[in-house]
């Protein structure tokens, strides 16, 4: 992870991922683990990589968009991206693989693609090695996410390709944690003083 900063002197949490507090509040981002796509001082954008859609299987959605694939496809989860857009489609993919119309290189390791061709090259075979589809995405307007951190919503943690493609979804959560050295069963959903 490279921090930076932004124009305003706030810690640039692009490449980073997001690990939400307990008593959030919001319960599309409970427990969520966020990686960041983009942030300045114009707002930012990630993507939830631990909630599987329970409606949404990428092999219905490529039959939606009328795109063939290989029967494989038909078990792998479309992910809730986030609350905004919903109607809209990334993927969050290793840097193996660049689209011939947009794909954002967010860092060494992560890239993330949302045009359609991305996933004609997944249902081919010829698409990235790692990757996850997601409908919608978490978006902070300006200074927004720096007011959430500020009131310890989120913890920020580096990205690790193994925690976001390869752990079990309802592990992703504690393993982010675990990577800063805080055991799951640590935080408290309440606030308190000593």
């Amino acid at each position: 992870m490279q921090e930076s900063q932004t124009a305003s002197g706030a810690t640039d949490l692009t490449g980073s991922m997001l690990i939400a507090m307990p008593g959030m509040g919001d319960p599309r981002f409970e427990h969520a683990v966020i990686y960041m796509c983009a942030h300045s001082d114009d707002g930012a954008m990630g993507l939830i990589v631990n909630k599987p859609s329970a409606d949404v299987s990428l092999g219905a959605l490529l039959q939606q968009l009328e795109i063939e694939g290989s029967s494989g496809l038909d078990r792998k989860s479309v992910y809730f991206g986030g609350p905004v857009e919903m109607g809209r489609g990334f993927v969050l993919h290793g840097a193996d693989y660049r689209s011939d119309l947009t794909t954002l290189q967010v860092d060494d390791t992560f890239c993330m693609t949302g045009t359609l061709d991305v996933l004609e090259h997944i249902a081919r075979g010829d698409g990235p090695s790692q990757w996850l589809a997601m409908l919608g995405y978490a978006g902070w307007g300006p200074g927004q996410l720096e007011q959430e951190l500020a009131q310890n919503a989120w913890l920020v943690c580096a990205p690790d390709p193994a925690l976001v493609f390869a752990t079990p979804d309802e592990q992703k959560w504690g393993a982010a944690l675990k990577r800063l050295g805080i055991p799951a069963l640590a935080l408290s959903a309440e606030g308190g003083r000593a």
